[in-house]
């Protein structure tokens, strides 16, 4: 009972102490609002990325090429399992030389005439259509299939495959390095915040530890106004955050510029919900912990 008593006196005297500094609290939770409104906003647009990525790892495939005096289907079976056990591989599909030659009709209607002149005699090979789990891989699982036994070719769609799968990714790892340093600069702005809170309240401090009181017990109502702050300053991002993907969502049907897919509304703004309250959560409770933990190892 005295730990549970003591649990919500800390949290009483961290709401006090946020009512009695409001100004320097309100300061610091306009510091995490536009802080968190960029996060979301970088945040949504890293996800959007990482999904559109994905989507376009999904469609690009190898094309690996069976040699023509491979006409076995237990061999040519035992060559899709062998593929398909390679851990960068999701799937394969194996396509004859006659659905390769109705593929080509199908994306070059216009040599359809001429082509059907060669149907009897199909110059086709039997494929392998590879499809990776990261795009990144491809030319890895390229060479690995490329040296199998009955293997004639393996095709790739070029190097500006591999340049739009880099920039895709270089996108999507910059924007979350840029995440990670906003969120450093709102545990900054809190830690000088609270900083300012503690040196105007120094006395008190030195009083309670005159009586006996421990670290803990003195840092705890300083950490309760940080998880304060936090969550107050994530109230404005998540409803704009929300809001805005809401209508961008409806207004262009999911599909930004005719082009890019757009992550589904539902579960999506739940999970950015969250993520941002967590976040303000994280970086109050992290700048505070900093700043009280430092001015009480300095007046030890």
């Amino acid at each position: 009972m005295k730990y549970i008593r003591r649990f919500f006196r800390h949290i009483r005297e961290g709401f006090v102490g946020v009512k009695r500094h409001f100004g320097m609290a309100f300061s610091a939770a306009s510091a995490v609002t536009i802080t968190l409104l960029l996060v979301g906003v970088f945040g949504v647009f890293a996800i959007n990325m990482a999904f559109l990525t994905q989507e376009i790892e999904q469609s690009i495939s190898l094309v690996a090429l069976i040699d023509y005096d491979v006409e076995d289907m237990g061999r040519i079976t035992a060559m899709k399992t062998q593929i398909e056990k390679l851990e960068e591989v999701d799937h394969v599909i194996y396509r004859t030389k006659d659905e390769e030659f109705d593929f080509y009709n199908q994306e070059y209607p216009e040599m359809v005439e001429f082509s059907e002149l060669y149907r009897e005699n199909n110059p086709f090979h039997d494929a392998f259509m590879i499809y990776v789990i990261d795009g990144t891989n491809m030319e890895t699982v390229k060479n690995k299939v490329a040296s199998m036994s009955g293997i004639s070719s393996v095709q790739d769609g070029g190097s500006n495959t591999y340049t739009l799968i880099n920039i895709l990714h270089t996108t999507r790892n910059a924007g979350g390095i840029l995440i990670l340093a906003l969120v450093g600069l709102a545990i900054y702005l809190i830690y000088n915040t609270i900083k300012i809170t503690i040196a105007t309240r120094k006395d008190e401090i030195w009083i309670m530890r005159n009586v006996g009181a421990k670290n803990s017990y003195i840092r705890a109502p300083f950490l309760v106004e940080g998880i304060i702050i936090g969550i107050f300053g994530s109230i404005l991002p998540i409803g704009l955050i929300i809001y805005a993907y809401y209508e961008l969502f409806e207004m262009t049907g999911g599909v930004l510029g005719g082009v890019i897919t757009l992550v589904p509304i539902m579960p999506f703004i739940v999970y950015i919900g969250a993520a941002l309250l967590v976040i303000g959560i994280f970086v109050g409770f992290m700048g505070s912990y900093i700043s009280v933990c430092k001015y009480l190892r300095l007046t030890r």
